[in-house]
């Protein structure tokens, strides 16, 4: 890639974060470090399709979901979800001034919402396929 080309990616990345990225990958990190100290602790996997799969051992009758594995872990894999929420809220209070607050656009909110809403459908498909037996 030429340096014209890497600095209009970077510009237009950048109009995407308006108060930059620091935030963004300390918060990553944080998230990256908790789930290796889990998994070099516990040896399980602390992922958000293993945690949807957790989740629905509590109202699911399926021999997939009441695997021991899925009811062992589903207390803490539960604290451990809402304590990633509760953190960014704290977070927003604490520094930002008000949890529900932000500077972007409604058309930058939406096309968020989309992207969140196709992930959580993928997983809903790939877990509801696996369950039929489905293997790739």
């Amino acid at each position: 890639m030429s340096t014209i080309g890497f600095a209009l990616v970077i510009s237009t990345v950048a109009e995407f974060f308006p108060r930059g990225i620091s935030q963004y990958l300390i918060g990553g990190l944080l998230i990256g470090v908790g789930t290796a100290v889990i998994y070099l602790g516990t040896g399980i996997s602390a992922g958000a399709s293993t945690f949807l799969e957790s989740t629905l051992s509590y109202v699911s009758k399926q021999s997939r979901f009441q695997q021991a594995r899925f009811l062992d872990s589903r207390d803490w894999r539960i604290v451990f979800t809402l304590s990633i929420v509760a953190g960014a809220a704290i977070y927003a209070l604490v520094f930002q001034g008000g949890i529900w607050t932000t500077e972007v656009s409604p058309l930058r909110l939406f096309a968020g919402g989309i992207l969140g809403i196709f992930m959580a459908i993928a997983i809903g498909t790939a877990l509801l396929v696996s369950a039929m037996g489905v293997t790739p």
